[in-house]
């Protein structure tokens, strides 16, 4: 859902050094009066500590989401200095921040809250701009993402860089597993079904290729415009909360009669009571024979084995035969949110 923080796999979050110290481009969004701009690697945890306090209740009240273990990373690396963002400072009390990973030759947003009390539009826009301009002056970089939850939806915000913007309105949907169609359905091909196992990683990386080829959500998030895209996306959501921890009991690989690996529905666990589909897809090959919907039925049906009460997802708006989906099996969107991508190569 935002950007995994870890040493390995997302580059140097070193590498935005000095950001603070050239000059910005024009800016869309001038700094606001009151509060000030602060660079993350000036503050230690403690200064963050009761905003992300209420951010980790915000998660839990929307969501039904644990945030504890990301909000602990991000403690983790503001007191090593080496997140690179912004914090909104005032009266001495930090009331909203935005961070940033590096990852090759793009930027991602990793999280952006601002407190309750405080929050603006323009405090929201102002430390969007300056996280896009902090990023985009990182010579290597063509490409930005954004997929921030807690940002409010607003269909008409105008972007930074707008010629290089594109919003998509995504949905955030749950359902309750006492309640959901849970029921088995003929499926129309002979298809077999297993747990996920690591040896399945890059048979799944191809589907992921595949199934998203052409598709909308492959302009929210390149990774899966590529099977080695796709390869770190499966590490990452494997190996970190970025989703959740991910929970093998309740992620599924389907295969076909001669043994190819034909769809996935993978799961994490977000709370001790709710469990979420960190992604579901099928080759085109099976694509309208019920193999994503048995997918998806396994998947929950086993968080419920385990003591789920809920299950949730996310899914682009656009995407209408899979929301159409999600809601016959019982998912109702809880809230709506814009994923943004700017990129420089076209």
């Amino acid at each position: 859902m935002f950007a995994w923080l870890d040493w390995r796999s997302r580059g140097d979050v070193r590498g935005a050094a000095r950001y603070n110290n050239h000059r910005m481009a024009a800016r869309l969004y001038p700094a606001p009066s009151g509060p000030e701009l602060i660079d993350l690697r000036q503050l230690s945890a403690r200064d963050l500590q009761p905003l992300l306090l209420e951010e980790i209740a915000g998660w839990s009240s929307i969501f039904d989401w644990d945030f504890t273990k990301s909000a602990d990373l991000v403690r983790r690396f503001v007191d090593l200095h080496a997140l690179t963002g912004h914090a909104l400072v005032e009266h001495g009390e930090a009331i909203a921040y935005l961070y940033f990973v590096l990852e090759d030759y793009k930027g991602l947003v990793g999280d952006l809250y601002v407190r309750r009390d405080r929050r603006q539009r323009r405090y929201e826009d102002y430390l969007l701009q300056t996280g896009v301009d902090a990023i985009r002056e990182q010579p290597q970089i063509s490409r930005v993402e954004s997929q921030v939850l807690m940002l409010d939806f607003e269909p008409a915000r105008e972007l930074p860089y707008s010629d290089h913007a594109s919003a998509y309105e995504r949905n955030y949907m749950r359902a309750e597993l006492a309640t959901a169609d849970l029921r088995q359905t003929p499926m129309r091909e002979r298809v077999s079904f297993e747990r996920w196992n690591d040896a399945f990683h890059d048979a799944a990386a191809e589907v992921i290729a595949q199934a998203y080829s052409g598709h909308v959500d492959g302009r929210i998030n390149d990774q899966y415009k590529s099977a080695a895209g796709a390869r770190r996306f499966l590490y990452n959501i494997v190996q970190f909360p970025g989703c959740g921890t991910f929970f093998r009991p309740a992620s599924f690989a389907a295969f076909e009669r001669d043994g190819t690996l034909c769809g996935i529905s993978l799961a994490s666990l977000i709370s001790t009571e709710c469990g979420h589909i960190t992604q579901i897809c099928v080759a085109p090959t099976v694509r309208g024979k019920g193999v994503g919907h048995e997918l998806l039925r396994r998947s929950m049906a086993s968080m419920k084995d385990v003591g789920c009460r809920g299950c949730s997802l996310t899914v682009t708006a656009i995407n209408r035969d899979a929301v159409a989906l999600y809601e016959k099996v019982g998912f109702r969107t809880i809230r709506r949110f814009s994923a943004y991508a700017w990129d420089w190569t076209a």
